[in-house]
């Protein structure tokens, strides 16, 4: 059985807003909705997992009636990091099969993107969205000394990765260390290959003011 865990724990204290992001309106809905609609759309038969902090899930729920969003997904209340709530979450994948794990601020994932990060895990146990790196990059060596790198030597790391099952929920049995900061660094820790599939430019996490605001066009562009 697949699975698709979305992360939903953000404040929206970037953006400026009361509303915790996930739940701001983009295009007529909120944000964390079109993130469902995309694995829905890729799959339908995913069992989709949303990691909620346990005081949003009643105002998540209202949402839902308010919206008449009707895809089927479990809740599971979130920890105290990332970590720990899609490690709650996990609690819920107990067959073979593969897991997706993807932030659920990234609405504008591709079905394109989910389907060649479980094409990768299936072929190699892991499927990591990441895109190369087209700007120039210097490592700070110093406060006034700083170095060029070779930008082909990096990627940018996105959301969703997806591993087979019992990779990922082996990998959360570790203890929790700062150095987590997706889903792969667990694997890493875990002494399981990394490998990468191709993202999307568009794929972008909706953290400040900005961020929503080029949202909003891609959204636009996608539905005219």
């Amino acid at each position: 059985m697949n699975f698709c865990i979305i992360t939903a724990g953000g404040s929206g204290s970037r953006l400026g807003s009361d509303i915790p992001k996930q739940f701001l309106e983009l295009h007529r809905k909120p944000i964390l909705m079109h993130t469902i609609e995309q694995f829905y759309a890729y799959n339908k038969s995913l069992e989709i997992v949303v990691s909620l902090p346990h005081e949003h899930i009643e105002y998540w729920k209202n949402l839902c009636v308010k919206y008449k969003f009707k895809i089927r997904h479990e809740i599971v209340s979130g920890g105290e990091t990332r970590f720990h709530s899609v490690r709650n979450a996990l609690q819920l994948v107990h067959s073979e099969g593969f897991t997706a794990i993807h932030d659920g601020v990234r609405p504008l994932v591709t079905i394109r993107s989910i389907a060649a990060c479980f094409e990768s895990a299936a072929k190699y146990g892991s499927g990591i969205a990441s895109t190369e790196i087209v700007f120039s990059l210097r490592k700070i060596l110093s406060e006034n000394k700083s170095e060029n790198v070779n930008r082909n030597e990096y990627r940018e790391i996105q959301t969703p990765q997806v591993f087979k099952n019992d990779l990922i929920v082996k990998a959360y049995e570790q203890n929790y260390r700062p150095e987590f900061t997706d889903d792969a660094t667990v694997a890493d820790f875990a002494g399981y290959k990394i490998s990468f599939a191709r993202g999307s430019r568009e794929n972008i996490k909706i953290t400040t003011q900005e961020d929503l605001h080029i949202a909003q066009i891609l959204m636009q562009a996608r539905w005219s």
